[in-house]
């Protein structure tokens, strides 16, 4: 189910963005707009992203094997640094490109366009904004690196498309240099999105802790649990999208070994039940002497 969600925004991202891509080269061509090109170009990386992230969710959705008893999860962090890695060489791009033709002062040079890349670059802005928010929403729900960083791609295009209007705005009212300090701007943004994406996804391949809201959350449920005494010891790392978690808790000593392992089936079902991300729970059950005994 979660799995076809994926697929399916990255599929309808996909087609968009071939025909975004492709209606944005020719605006610019036939427009003269240099800006409206390089942002046809920028739209077409998003197609690449859209492939990486598709690989990425379906191997890591492969079934565990004798090679990976602990499943595939993490090939989705594989995919997440790759999309980190584009956005950064993007965002570099964009900056060096900026800033080249403001050392060089070229853009006295260049030709005024007209009307129609500005128009396509409205048009622009407005479905990649929609389609970082539509994908994001999707991420969220699936908690997938890699589709929130496909998300924040999309938004880096809505961001030089921002630029590529600014610019051939500035140049249409005889400021050419508005394309080039945009492009500076817009390159900030797009190298902290990436490193945003990159830090996040390291976190979920070096077994890092879950946030303190869930563990908290976790806590509650294990002591609601029926037959728990007490919390020994918690630990939780992140898998991927999954969540690991190794919990102790204490119950009475003058119970049935049958019994102590119902109350651990409990706690095990109870968080699996509540938390859809949690891959799996290892409970372990040390005896305590109640008033009772």
């Amino acid at each position: 189910m979660k799995n076809n969600l994926a697929m399916r925004v990255s599929v309808i991202t996909l087609i968009i963005n071939l025909l975004l891509s492709a209606a944005k080269l020719l605006a610019g061509i036939i427009g003269h707009s240099s800006a409206m090109i390089s942002d046809a170009i920028h739209s077409a990386s998003d197609v690449l992203s859209t492939i990486v992230v598709m690989i990425g969710i379906t191997a890591s959705k492969k079934r565990a094997d004798s090679s990976h008893p602990y499943g595939h999860e993490r090939l989705e962090c594989v995919a997440a640094i790759i999309l980190a890695v584009i956005l950064f060489a993007t965002g570099i791009a964009i900056g060096y490109s900026g800033c080249k033709t403001i050392l060089t002062r070229s853009y006295d040079n260049l030709v005024i366009p007209t009307l129609l890349p500005l128009i396509a670059a409205i048009v622009s802005i407005v479905i990649k904004e929609w389609m970082y928010w539509y994908t994001r929403s999707a991420a969220k729900k699936l908690n997938s690196g890699a589709l929130m960083a496909d998300a924040w791609h999309h938004r880096s295009d809505s961001l030089s498309s921002i630029g590529s209007f600014a610019g051939i705005l500035g140049a249409r009212l005889g400021f050419p240099i508005f394309d080039s300090v945009a492009s500076v701007v817009i390159c900030v943004f797009i190298i902290k999105a990436a490193y945003d994406i990159f830090m996040d996804t390291i976190a979920k391949l070096t077994d890092h802790a879950c946030d303190e809201e869930t563990e908290d959350m976790i806590k509650s449920i294990i002591l609601d649990t029926y037959g728990v005494v007490g919390l020994d010891d918690l630990k939780t790392r992140l898998f991927g999208s999954k969540i690991y978690i190794d919990v102790e808790i204490s119950a009475d000593g003058g119970q049935s070994l049958s019994q102590a392992h119902s109350i651990a089936e409990g706690v095990h079902e109870s968080i699996e039940n509540s938390l859809p991300n949690v891959k799996h729970c290892m409970v372990h059950v040390n005896p305590v002497d109640t008033p009772e005994n």
